[in-house]
């Protein structure tokens, strides 16, 4: 095991010339990323899901409550034996002949067999009440980091000058304030990739996935070779979207739909704008030439452009959605279902309230990315590193 870890953090790979892990070990004049600090995101990010839960509980809960958002799921089918024993052992879409059995051994009309599986699939969906609870939870988070974002950033010099995340590279001390804000960060996108298999599932689910996993190892990897500059830069580029977004679902479970409708608009310009022209010229400019031109070529500079690359191919895809989104909302005279939505896929197709007056969108996320996805970074998203 030593070997094999000696060959993966080979210097020659992950460090600029003429530069050792001995260089960047911490001493009394300055502090340095070590990787074992890494250690504490798991413990807090365990934390930060029961904080979750004793939020949504203690606060979500009754804030939506206050406001009126329905409490109720999906109306639940009448039990059945027959039926949910083909529903959970066989199949949730019965095709036209499995149909006609049925109808034939329960002496029910086909309309019926249809209605009562779709009133099945749908009462497997979260109420509106859960899904506020959880979009407030992350608004309350994206909020947050992001409002500490920039108030760690504005004072730095790397900010206004994206060529100082390279002046003195990498004998960049750890300040406090950076230290927390990076772990705080890689803490929370622990908790969404082990929460995401409980949360509510949307038709994006891979592609949050995916984007949760860039964003760690983005994370990880410019931490423990004090990419960090430039990875607070990210970080709040990303976050930024996603709390327009949250917030937009918010307003839309509490049914203010002119609120929803400005909000998603807000958010729609937030992340191309952010994502689609301020990450490109921005983040990537200074990672892909900015930092070649201080530092020259080293192994490591190729994995990190190759992950950012990949953010900004979902920061694409979903910009593709939000336009396809806003251009029906333009077209319609109102704004209309995000295709990023969090209906679930099983029973998309059979909705049985209107669709033209609800929002539905996720990320991040973030963003982030941002994100949501951003933070991303999402996220979202999202990249959410974020993403």
């Amino acid at each position: 095991m030593a070997g094999i870890l000696a060959w993966f953090w080979n210097e020659r790979f992950w460090l600029p010339h003429n530069v050792t892990w001995a260089d960047l070990q911490s001493t009394e004049e300055a502090s340095f990323p070590q990787a074992e600090d890494l250690y504490l995101a798991f413990p807090l990010a365990f934390c930060i899901f029961m904080i979750r839960l004793l939020f949504e509980r203690f606060i979500a809960k009754p804030c939506a409550l206050g406001l009126k958002v329905q409490a109720n799921g999906p109306q639940k089918a009448q039990p059945n034996a027959i039926l949910e024993k083909v529903f959970t052992a066989i199949t949730k879409h019965p095709d036209e002949k499995r149909l006609e059995g049925l109808s034939k051994q329960l002496d029910w009309d086909v309309r019926s067999i249809q209605r009562w599986f779709r009133q099945r699939r749908n009462q497997e969906k979260p109420s509106t009440l859960t899904k506020f609870c959880e979009s407030m939870w992350r608004f309350t988070f994206y909020l947050y980091i992001f409002t500490y974002g920039v108030r760690f950033l504005k004072k730095t010099p790397w900010l206004w000058n994206t060529r100082q995340c390279w002046n003195g590279y990498p004998y960049q001390p750890l300040t406090p304030d950076l230290h927390y804000y990076y772990i705080a960060e890689l803490s929370f996108y622990w908790s969404l990739m082990f929460s995401q298999f409980i949360d509510i599932k949307r038709k994006d689910f891979g592609i949050m996935f995916t984007h949760h996993i860039v964003t760690v190892t983005l994370i990880t990897f410019s931490y423990v070779t004090n990419l960090t500059r430039v990875g607070t830069l990210t970080l709040c580029l990303h976050d930024a979207a996603d709390v327009v977004l949250e917030a937009a679902k918010m307003a839309n479970y509490c049914k203010c739909q002119k609120l929803s409708d400005l909000l998603f608009l807000m958010f729609a310009i937030v992340f191309i704008v952010s994502r689609l022209g301020v990450y490109p010229l921005w983040i990537l400019n200074t990672t892909l030439f900015e930092l070649y031109e201080a530092l020259g070529n080293f192994p490591a500079l190729w994995v990190f452009n190759v992950l950012l690359v990949v953010l900004q191919i979902l920061h694409c895809f979903w910009s593709y959605l939000i336009i396809k989104a806003a251009y029906k909302a333009i077209s319609k005279g109102k704004v209309t279902k995000d295709d990023r939505s969090d209906v679930e896929s099983s029973s998309d197709e059979e909705e049985t309230v209107p669709r033209s007056k609800t929002l539905h969108s996720t990320v991040t996320t973030n963003g982030t990315g941002g994100a949501n996805g951003t933070n991303g970074y999402l996220t979202g998203s999202t990249c959410s590193e974020e993403h």
